[in-house]
């Protein structure tokens, strides 16, 4: 598996780039801003995305997706527990960044729970990790010993903001437990930050 990752945006949320080597089908995940860049990267690497997928719906993991979308003519994942932050994207980031981003994603599709998102020779499990906001998931690859965890965890014992009306610290906690019983080699991609993997944050929790 080829992973990119590209810090986007004033908060710096990182949007991968995800494929298997010898294939140009890839999907992207959190696109958070600077379409355009994004673009140009898809393009440089010779890749053709098949679908965008948020880890959740905060406007910082979500505001190139539209323009990413009719870029590429490819459809929006999302849990549907996290459509309230969609349809206030708009709002929530012209309050934080004084920036518009237009409008939220077309073409939504929802995941859940035991959605398996395929590629080529390379397949995701869809876990539902609530606590950030409830409609959280990670991207878990097997195969490939990865996780993507978007706001869930970070590199060194950082957790997800609980503090928000929506937020859950216990169902944040339940979720962290529930990563941190995969095995202790998969490595951690982060919706901020560095990279980690499992055996060095249970040292933290």
């Amino acid at each position: 598996m080829e992973v990119v990752k590209l810090p986007v945006g004033q908060l710096q949320s990182n949007c991968y780039l995800i494929w298997q080597k010898g294939d140009s089908d890839a999907i992207i995940i959190d696109p958070g801003d600077d379409a355009d860049f994004i673009t140009r990267r898809i393009n440089d690497l010779d890749l053709t995305p098949s679908q965008i997928v948020a880890t959740h719906g905060h406007f910082d993991h979500i505001m190139a997706a539209l323009e990413l979308q009719l870029a590429f003519n490819i459809p929006f994942l999302i849990h549907e527990k996290d459509q309230f932050l969609l349809n206030r994207q708009r709002s929530t980031a012209l309050h934080f960044t004084k920036v518009d981003p237009g409008p939220p994603p077309s073409k939504i599709q929802y995941i859940k729970e035991g959605t398996k998102l395929m590629l080529k020779n390379m397949s995701f499990d869809i876990l539902h990790t609530p606590g950030h906001t409830p409609g959280s998931v990670c991207l878990y690859s097997e195969d490939n010993d990865k996780i993507f965890v978007g706001d869930l965890i970070f590199s060194s014992g950082g957790v997800g903001r609980t503090d928000l009306s929506y937020a859950n610290p216990i169902d944040l906690s339940k979720s962290i437990k529930k990563i941190l019983d995969l095995p202790e080699q998969t490595v951690i991609y982060s919706g901020h930050g560095d990279e980690s993997i499992i055996a060095n944050e249970r040292m933290y929790h």
